[in-house]
């Protein structure tokens, strides 16, 4: 066969090929309702009472459901019944339980109810727990040896069932919180708010978590099949918040009875593995080490998307499907992702239909125009990728410990100390070089989305000043001349007369941690000051923190609900860790400052309740128990094909909303992976170029011995 004829035979061969060769996932898929995203590390906890985590909560949000949900479009954020059937009717009680009035002082009122109505006809996924038999006993509630022993995954149970949501379900949960032996991180707080959590808590301490379904719970009481009453101690408005998160989903008594068999857990057969739910989605396959997966509940209830929002949501297309049932979305496929560059290729090639953007993909993703905004770059623009960008309601700051003999104290002279250090870490630097420009500088403890927060007058005055109608931070000049009123001329310590040693406890150890902690150093360097590093693991470090032998550190909270008290209790004496062991992790107690969180914590939202919130502020801004430190910008990258985008910093259950336009990107995913057979053809071409002399020289050298050899039979012949 000639080398033209070979050629044309190769191109022939593969020219009918249409689907992407390097599509990572079965071909029946390409056109179908599935989102791809990925995870990097394996979840822990997938039982709601459990679970309080970020990552965890990009599954178990998608499963379970609370009574109330934040609306996907409206801001402020604002809670609407999800399983409920309206938001809570509110009833405060005097001490003898008599009903109050609404305008009633709020020391009058010695507890509220939460009365919770929820909707008929929602049903639980199916799942083996639910599951009977003909007799109408609960298939799999006895399992024998034999049965569990046979039993690798909970897809091994074949029959499954369903049964109709109850009040008695979220009471059922409510118990659940309260056992000791289930750990849940809120026992603590809810042991302070719902009445008789605290004593059914030690009344069920030695008791099975399958022997709470039946003994009963003060606060907490199924009035009827669909009403359920919840009572708190006093008024504390925040609480219906904590009435949208996971915590307070429902839970079958029914997944206690069936996980609960000795042998399950050995095999991974539990709660915290393979969840049950009313939600839109269910776990179809929970393998960490390669891939999970959720696929749509076939059983779930009516929802629709929402048919209002925001007054540019209608001409932004966020309202193209409002009426229309949910989830869009048939199947989740979350692919486990350990390194970012392989990820961030499959973005790029259609393949995930959403992505981050690291630090390593940051530059050929954004770019900042002259005023500082950030855009995508002309790449990203070509491929209809579209930009999503939110302050997170999030706050990192630098902590003092308030108890430590140099740094804490209300002494005129740790203040300015504490004031002289704000001014000299220059988180706005900080910003721009470890995480790209994504963040804000904070001026106190709230973040931007929170009531109370002021973007416009409310700068920190010890730290920022304006100047030429910008805020600036102030000269290192202003530092130094706190420093020499704290004591403390150039840096030195008068008590050695020589640099003031401090000292920064962290977490941060590995290699990749080194230029952040030079950083830090380099900060304090400016006045005079000499930074020791002190790292450790986290358990050390945490028990740093809960006896009070850490100086200085980095700490950071997200917030649990929108409202100015989920940050301000952070600086509550009575929550002060080394002593209360609260999440008031500088130690800071300034008696003002609690009289007005007490005042201000339980409030509606009012123009006093505002002008209390900057009274805070000032103190704290004052006192410097923080080196308020920035807010994270979220930075997401998403396709042209992803529909209903809209940044939702509360909800977790966004997947619903979310719709895929299938056929485009299908077309778009045969377009970036269209195979490239030339460099193969120019391969085969060069080993063919470079075969023929060796063919050739083969043949003359079979002919030159064809001929020796007829040589030879002729003087043989001869002879």
């Amino acid at each position: 066969m000639s080398l033209a004829v070979f050629l044309t035979a190769l191109v022939s061969c593969t020219l009918p090929i249409s689907e992407s060769l390097n599509n990572p996932y079965p071909e029946n898929e390409s056109e179908q309702a599935v989102l791809y995203q990925s995870f990097s590390e394996r979840p822990k906890h997938f039982d709601p009472a459990v679970s309080y985590n970020t990552s965890e909560y990009a599954f178990i949000a998608q499963i379970y459901e609370p009574p109330f949900q934040y609306h996907y479009l409206k801001r402020p954020y604002q809670l609407v019944p999800l399983t409920a059937t309206r938001l809570p009717e509110i009833i405060y009680l005097n001490q003898k339980g008599g009903k109050l009035s609404y305008d009633v002082n709020d020391s009058d009122i010695a507890f509220t109810d939460y009365m919770i109505e929820i909707q008929s006809g929602i049903r639980y996924q199916p799942h083996p727990a639910l599951a009977k038999n003909a007799q109408g006993d609960y298939q799999y509630h006895q399992l024998n040896p034999t049965q569990i022993e046979s039993a690798a995954s909970l897809n091994d149970f074949k029959a499954t069932g369903s049964r109709e949501l109850t009040a008695e379900d979220y009471v059922y949960q409510i118990k659940r919180l309260a056992h000791p032996k289930i750990q849940s991180p809120i026992a603590e707080i809810m042991k302070n708010y719902i009445v008789g959590f605290d004593d059914f808590s030690k009344q069920v301490a030695d008791k099975p978590k399958t022997a709470i379904r039946n003994l009963p719970i003060a606060g907490v009481t199924a009035l009827s099949r669909y009403q359920y009453r919840i009572r708190i101690k006093g008024k504390y408005p925040q609480f219906i918040y904590w009435l949208a998160m996971p915590f307070f989903s429902p839970m079958p008594w029914e997944a206690d009875m069936f996980y609960d068999q000795a042998g399950l857990t050995d095999k991974n057969i539990t709660l915290d593995w393979f969840p049950l739910g009313t939600g839109p989605y269910l776990m179809a396959e929970n393998n960490p080490n390669r891939r999970m997966i959720l696929l749509k509940n076939p059983l779930f209830h009516q929802e629709s998307y929402p048919a209002e929002g925001e007054a540019e949501d209608r001409q932004k297309g966020l309202l193209a499907d409002a009426g229309k049932k949910l989830p869009f979305i048939d199947k989740v496929v979350f692919m486990l992702e350990k390194e970012t560059i392989p990820y961030w290729t499959k973005f790029l090639q259609g393949y995930y239909d959403a992505s981050g953007i690291t630090s390593d993909s940051f530059d050929q993703a954004i770019q900042f125009t002259g005023s500082g905004d950030a855009v995508l770059t002309p790449t990203m623009r070509e491929k209809g990728i579209q930009l999503q960008t939110s302050v997170a309601i999030s706050s990192f700051y630098m902590g003092f410990n308030m108890l430590d003999s140099t740094v804490g104290g209300t002494t005129e002279q740790a203040r300015k100390l504490r004031q002289a250090i704000a001014i000299a870490v220059d988180y706005e630097e900080y910003i721009s070089i470890f995480m790209n420009g994504r963040g804000i500088a904070a001026q106190g403890v709230l973040p931007p989305g929170i009531y109370g927060f002021d973007d416009k007058t409310g700068i920190n005055p010890y730290v920022y000043q304006w100047q030429a109608n910008k805020v600036q931070r102030k000269k290192i000049a202003e530092a130094r001349k706190l420093m020499i009123a704290a004591g403390y001329a150039n840096g030195i310590d008068p008590k050695t007369e020589e640099a003031l040693i401090l000292y920064f406890d962290t977490t941060s150890t590995s290699i990749d941690d080194r230029p952040r902690m030079n950083w830090y150093r380099k900060q304090f360097e400016k006045l005079g000051i000499k930074l020791v590093i002190r790292g450790t693991d986290y358990n050390r470090f945490q028990e740093k923190m809960r006896t009070g032998n850490a100086q200085i550190f980095v700490w950071g909270w997200n917030a649990d609900y929108p409202d100015p008290e989920n940050f301000f209790f952070l600086l509550y004496g009575a929550n002060s860790k080394v002593r209360h062991g609260g999440e008031n992790a500088a130690n800071y107690h300034n008696p003002e400052f609690d009289r007005l969180f007490e005042q201000m914590r339980n409030m509606d939202n009012s123009e006093q309740r505002y002008r209390i919130i900057q009274q805070m502020q000032e103190i704290v801004r004052h006192d410097a128990p923080w080196v308020f430190g920035y807010h994270p910008k979220n930075f997401s990258l998403f396709h042209g094909w992803y529909k209903n985008l809209k940044p939702n910093l509360m909800a977790n259950n966004q997947l619903k909303y979310t719709r895929i336009d299938t056929a485009a990107r299908a077309e778009k995913r045969q377009q970036w992976n269209q195979p490239v057979f030339w460099p193969l053809l120019l391969g085969v071409a060069v080993f063919v170029l470079m075969l023929i002399p060796a063919v050739i020289a083969y043949r003359r050298r079979r002919l030159q011995e064809r001929v020796m050899r007829e040589h030879l039979s002729s003087r043989e012949t001869k002879l």
